[in-house]
């Protein structure tokens, strides 16, 4: 088999792929850590760099031979308790040139990112290097079916959920604030999905006239949910296309109070890569609304 790469260890708070290096044999690590010092003779001046370690993943997923991750957007609204949303849309980005683990200098084989990827060669501006995540879930399920996927995207669900409670008590929570998060993951050859990582301040710069579509109104949903203008009565499960994924505990898809038996078939309430009729979902939202306050007035 192919040399296992043992490390990528990526410099802390950077972006677009930069400082991101890989080795395939940990006494690479060893000497590259030998180098640092000994060529760091000034040690008090320069300041000491942070990197991340991650073990990097040998089979990952290939559509048409190509290596892709996925970009989901998670809304917090509160920390403590945790209330999170979940947007339908997103999108897998794809890298231009045909995976393979002999070339791991390669950033166009290994680094999905549109900004990596659009200074490819064979890049094409009007084809992109992406796809919406329902295509995405359609092509999933015509391979492998909906049960295969129905376990991948609650797998999924379970890394949004985990990760956010990891860091509930070192986050402060301020109640006059919300937190947009981009998620990437990346999903490997056994339908297995890994947490890359979550980016604080996801990028919504459009690279097509689709992205730009989805992350106008991914910023429209976000302004409906965080509501400054208090239309909402703070019971709704789904505004525009956003879902409430927790809210200081699982929700359930289904009306009513919650089954925590564990004896009924609770079915968590997110629909990432589904239909997003959001307008008409908005439009039905605020009307039912409007007639409420004016029954109540």
């Amino acid at each position: 088999g192919p040399p296992s790469l043992s490390s990528s260890p990526p410099q802390v708070a950077r972006s677009q792929g930069k400082g991101i290096f890989l080795f395939r044999r940990l006494k690479d690590i060893m000497d590259w850590r030998k180098d640092a010092r000994s060529s760091d003779d000034q040690k008090d001046e320069i300041p000491v760099e942070n990197y991340v370690a991650q073990r990097y993943i040998e089979n990952p997923y290939l559509i048409g031979g190509r290596k892709f991750d996925l970009r989901v957007y998670v809304l917090v609204m509160s920390y403590i308790p945790l209330r999170a949303w979940l947007y339908r849309d997103g999108f897998a980005r794809f890298s231009n040139t045909r995976f393979t683990l002999s070339s791991i200098d390669d950033q166009y084989v290994h680094l999905t990112n549109v900004a990596v990827q659009k200074t490819s060669p064979d890049y094409h501006p009007k084809k992109g290097c992406k796809w919406m995540l329902q295509r995405f879930r359609q092509y999933l399920a015509s391979k492998h079916g909906p049960e295969a996927v129905e376990r991948l995207f609650s797998d999924m669900d379970n890394i949004f959920v985990k990760s956010l409670q990891s860091v509930q008590k070192v986050i402060i929570s301020d109640k006059h604030c919300f937190e947009l998060y981009g998620y990437d993951i990346l999903i490997d050859q056994t339908l297995k999905p890994w947490l890359l990582e979550v980016n604080a301040s996801p990028s919504l710069t459009a690279s097509s006239q689709e992205d730009y579509e989805l992350k106008t109104c991914l910023l429209e949903d976000t302004l409906h949910v965080v509501d400054m203008e208090a239309r909402l009565t703070g019971r709704e499960k789904r505004v525009g296309g956003f879902d409430l994924m927790w809210n200081d505990g699982p929700v359930s898809r289904e009306e009513g109070p919650p089954d925590l038996s564990g004896m009924g078939n609770f079915v968590a309430n997110t629909h990432l890569g589904c239909v997003n009729d959001r307008n008409n979902q908005l439009r039905q939202l605020f009307r039912s609304l409007q007639n409420q306050k004016k029954a109540s007035s």
